[in-house]
């Protein structure tokens, strides 16, 4: 999928502010006057190491977290306030996010069915028992998973298979817009470069945007269009891979 930049950005972060009160003489300043733009079918970096403040952000923008000042603005609609019910429930189906660590982030209680499953049943996205059994088998043939899989449990797969699990777990909404904080760093290489792929691929079936958020320059460098820059809780460089890579404008 190419990517419009003369469409209307799908999110656009202004003056992002998100302060974390750990006592009442000493505030986190985690992200600190943070601005972007990410257009339709893009798949936008946030590269920086641990602690800069790259995962916030990504929390932040998919509304886990209450920004502390800033604008958000998502497929044309300002969500940085307080959100209706409406508006909240309309954004869990238009924004997912893929987690790190999927052994975490997966219920190990619950079979893969359910997992995937679950969004489906509180959006009431199936008439019935048979179309939701259709729909799940459909999404664990996408992210190259056996329908055998779906009566396991997590603790039953290899870690690449259960960050495909997390990847069928966010697009079984049809999302149009997908987080990934980290979502390969847990992996070995070759395992990584099979889900960059799978990555790539549901970019283009199904018209997706990405914001990933990594430390690895290589997955930017293979991914992604854009990229920023993030260190010690500010945005300090942005532009495509290629000025970022060959034409740096910032010493660190």
């Amino acid at each position: 999928m190419a990517v419009n930049y003369n469409a209307e950005p799908i999110l656009t972060v202004e003056g992002l502010k998100q302060y974390f009160k750990v006592s009442s003489s000493f505030t986190v300043k985690a992200v600190e006057n943070v601005s972007f733009k990410i257009y339709p079918g893009e798949t936008y970096g946030l590269v920086g190491e641990s602690g800069s403040g790259k995962s916030t952000i990504g929390r932040s923008v998919i509304r886990l977290y209450n920004p502390t000042a800033g604008k958000i603005r998502f497929d044309g609609t300002d969500i940085s306030g307080k959100l209706s019910r409406e508006a909240n429930q309309s954004l869990r189906t238009q924004m997912q996010m893929i987690f790190q660590d999927p052994m975490a982030s997966l219920n190990p209680r619950k079979k893969v069915e359910d997992i995937i499953g679950e969004g489906l049943d509180i959006h009431h996205m199936c008439r019935n028992a048979r179309e939701r059994e259709e729909k799940i088998q459909a999404i664990l043939k996408k992210v190259g998973l056996a329908p055998e899989h779906a009566s396991r449990y997590p603790h039953q797969f290899s870690g690449g298979q259960r960050q495909r699990v997390g990847i069928a777990r966010a697009i079984a909404l049809n999302p149009k817009f997908v987080v990934l904080d980290e979502s390969v760093s847990a992996l070995d290489v070759s395992v990584q470069a099979q889900i960059l792929q799978l990555l790539d691929e549901l970019r283009d079936q199904q018209g997706l945007t990405y914001f990933f958020i990594t430390h690895n320059l290589g997955v930017v460098a293979e991914l992604c269009h854009k990229v920023c820059v993030m260190y010690a809780g500010k945005l300090v460089e942005q532009g495509s891979v290629d000025d970022i890579f060959y034409r740096p404008g910032h010493p660190y």
